[in-house]
């Protein structure tokens, strides 16, 4: 009995958006999924999935994706993406009403493996735009664009704060946290999601969202202030989950 994650899918069974054009990587990935899903998960496994599942921007369009991800082996768990406009936030609860015990959608609440609680949400990141100079450092931004984004980092950090708080007043002591966005930007060192991380005694973080070799370096990775940073985006790893913990 293992944990694992992956994020962006990125399916398109329905919405016909394939990811083909975004490099060679993404080359019928969903057959990649499918494969490694296969080959390294166990039916007795827990199977985190940070987000961005499908293109279907409502329901019906997002319906074969989903049933694609909970045809895949393992306990599903899912998060929400930026790009997953099939999920409402407030309507969480009808999303696992209709597809539990196939598929868990983690927003404002937790679910448990072994004795962690398992707490998450999509968070936010500011991402630009960035002004560079001939050398390719940064040396401005866009302010106006930074304060909306802040604005949107503290509603995930309340959100990311209830999906603890109803884990601890179950009684979970250890915790390990998902995030669609990576848990900071490229200009900082922390953020409301790595303040509430060690607050909680995290022992890790696993998050998605960034794309490209480019972009994989955009936040942190590997052990910071004694927490295990994971990026799982999907072309990071190939389409290959990554074990969290055995």
């Amino acid at each position: 009995m293992s944990l694992y994650a992956l994020g962006d899918m990125h399916l398109s069974f329905t919405a016909n958006k394939p990811m083909d054009g975004f490099g060679k990587v993404w080359r019928k990935h969903e057959k990649k999924i499918e494969k490694y899903c296969n080959k390294i998960i166990r039916p007795d496994d827990t199977f985190v999935i940070t987000g961005d599942h499908s293109w279907g921007r409502k329901l019906p369009e997002a319906r074969a994706d989903l049933e694609f991800i909970a045809d895949l082996p393992g306990e599903k768990i899912l998060l929400r993406g930026n790009h997953d406009m099939f999920w409402d936030a407030k309507k969480t609860a009808a999303l696992n009403k209709e597809f539990e015990p196939r598929l868990h959608f983690l927003q404002n609440n937790y679910y448990s493996y072994k004795d962690y609680a398992l707490v998450g949400t999509k968070g936010y990141t500011f991402e630009g735009p960035f002004r560079v100079n001939w050398l390719g450092h940064i040396i401005d931004w866009d302010e106006e664009a930074e304060k909306h984004a802040q604005k949107l980092v503290q509603r995930e950090g309340e959100r990311l704060r209830l999906s603890f708080e109803a884990a601890k007043a179950d009684g979970y002591k250890k915790f390990i946290m998902f995030l669609h966005y990576p848990p900071t930007n490229i200009l900082e060192e922390e953020s409301v999601f790595t303040r509430m991380a060690e607050e909680y005694g995290v022992e890790h973080v696993v998050y998605s969202h960034c794309h490209g070799q480019a972009r994989f370096a955009d936040s942190i990775r590997g052990m910071y202030h004694g927490i295990e940073y994971h990026l799982v985006s999907g072309d990071y790893l190939e389409f290959k989950p990554e074990k969290i913990l055995d």
